[in-house]
């Protein structure tokens, strides 16, 4: 019987039972006139009758199904985990960030644009201290997401910069970790780990040269809103670098980036007030210059993290999930199998930074 190995470069051989001994048969194949059917035919096929033929056939089906399972990403989607920090004896080892990052289903939260910039943040707090701790299979999967979440910047031109600043430590990360560390922390063959930095460094290079095409629009624009609600819209940034950036678009928007009173909401809303006396600046005039504070204060402070969604992690069952608000209106679902009287009260938001705490042991 033929032998079905695992390894790509032949699927084994068939031996045939001779007088000399155990030979190895050979095989070779032959086309049609037509040349749409290749057939395999062996040597010894009058020896074994129609068993070579079968073998053939098994040996070709193995083959197709180990060349599907290497190029398809087989990763599991769910939407909720139990973390289990020890051995019970329904339960054996613990819950690693590794498999929450495998089971998870990072790679269709990323479609959400209310948990886009939530996955973003995991992603750059792992490429800067937890990427060595990620298994094999964790770390393929977390560079599956990174280069969908490319494609998806590059497709919809939207968030470059968040996208940038996280490439540019993942790049920084793999620096380090290649040219002093090399083998002894990496997972894997360090060929693979250069091909990822090059990577790495070519997604850069496509959005450094992304230009966003200026969409015509028959409708209302921004600029055609009245002023007020133009500076309704401004307040309701809570980055000062997106502030800037659509200050420049027409000169009324400028105008209305520069008000104190916005600069001051920010840093109110971002770093506590006993920090503003350490790192006062004033103008000429003796004012404040709360936009100056506010990047100043930055450097100092970490500012007040805010997501349109994340995931919740339930204090009764010890399980972090996603949470569909659709289901949760209709149908009073909470996500996942909850045995509390009230499952609201249990559940609680998770910060990326306390979602890689969760797996500190």
């Amino acid at each position: 019987m033929p032998f079905l190995g695992r390894d790509w470069r032949s699927p084994g051989g068939c031996w045939v039972k001779s007088e000399e001994g155990w030979k190895r048969s050979q095989f070779y194949r032959e086309v049609d006139s037509h040349g749409e059917k290749q057939v395999c035919t062996r040597l010894q096929e009058q020896l074994n009758g129609n068993k070579i033929v079968e073998d053939c056939e098994v040996v070709a089906k193995k083959r197709k199904k180990d060349h599907f399972n290497i190029n398809t990403q087989n990763f599991y989607k769910e939407k909720w985990i139990y973390i289990h920090k020890g051995s019970t004896r329904e339960r054996h080892g613990y819950c690693t960030l590794g498999e929450a990052f495998n089971r998870l289903d990072f790679s269709s939260a990323i479609q959400d644009m209310r948990r886009f910039n939530y996955i973003v943040k995991l992603l750059q707090l792992v490429a800067n201290s937890q990427l060595t701790s990620l298994s094999g299979v964790a770390q393929k999967n977390y560079f599956n997401i990174l280069e969908k979440i490319v494609r998806k910047v590059i497709e919809d031109q939207q968030n470059p910069r968040l996208i940038k600043n996280l490439l540019q430590d993942l790049a920084s990360a793999l620096c380090i970790l290649i040219r002093e560390m090399g083998r002894c922390v990496l997972v894997g063959n360090i060929n693979i780990w250069v091909y990822r930095l090059e990577t790495i460094l070519n997604w850069q290079h496509q959005l450094n040269n992304l230009k966003i095409t200026r969409r015509i629009c028959n409708g209302v624009t921004l600029s055609d809103l009245p002023l007020h609600m133009q500076r309704s819209i401004l307040h309701r940034f809570s980055d000062g670098l997106d502030i800037i950036s659509l200050g420049q678009v027409t000169s009324t928007l400028h105008m209305l980036s520069e008000d104190r009173y916005l600069w001051k909401k920010l840093c109110q809303y971002h770093f506590p007030e006993k920090q503003f006396c350490r790192h006062l600046i004033l103008t000429e005039n003796g004012c404040v210059d709360w936009k100056l504070m506010y990047f100043t204060l930055q450097k100092y402070c970490p500012k007040k993290e805010q997501y349109g969604d994340a995931l919740q992690f339930c204090r009764h069952c010890s399980i972090l999930f996603w949470k569909d608000y659709c289901l949760a209106l209709l149908f009073k679902d909470t996500g996942h199998p909850c045995t509390a009287n009230n499952p609201e009260s249990c559940c609680t938001p998770v910060s990326p930074q306390h979602f890689i705490d969760l797996f500190k042991f």
